[in-house]
């Protein structure tokens, strides 16, 4: 099992700026990927930005340029990041922690509870 606690979420104005942190615990090896999704309300979840262990990243065509995903690991923590930057109000969603696990039996997803980005004036 992985634990996955995020933070950073708020309240900010257009062209302003948020650091999302999601600090991942527990049975962390073998996290090969890790990345944020979003959904706003009335939309499907969507992939923002994904980063491998290798530190290959991949974002969504609407953040590249302003979105920078980055992590962090040590022998008990792993720790995903995503540094947003000149806001809109369309980046207004519930941002989600996930990271995948691949372990001989399967590849299993793990996701956080979810924190809040609104960007308006």
């Amino acid at each position: 099992q992985v634990q996955l606690v995020e933070s950073g979420g708020g309240l900010v104005q257009p062209g302003g700026s948020l650091r999302l942190s999601c600090a991942a615990s527990g049975n962390i090896f073998s996290i090969n990927v890790m990345g944020w999704y979003r959904q706003a309300p009335g939309k499907q979840r969507e992939l923002v930005a994904a980063i491998t262990s290798g530190g290959s990243t991949n974002y969504a065509d609407s953040v590249k340029g302003r979105f920078t995903i980055s992590f962090s690991r040590d022998n008990a923590k792993t720790a995903v990041y995503l540094q947003m930057n000149a806001l809109k109000p369309e980046d207004t969603a519930v941002y989600y922690c996930n990271v995948r696990q691949t372990m001989a039996s399967g590849e299993y997803d793990y996701w956080g509870q979810g924190t809040q980005v609104t960007v308006s004036s």
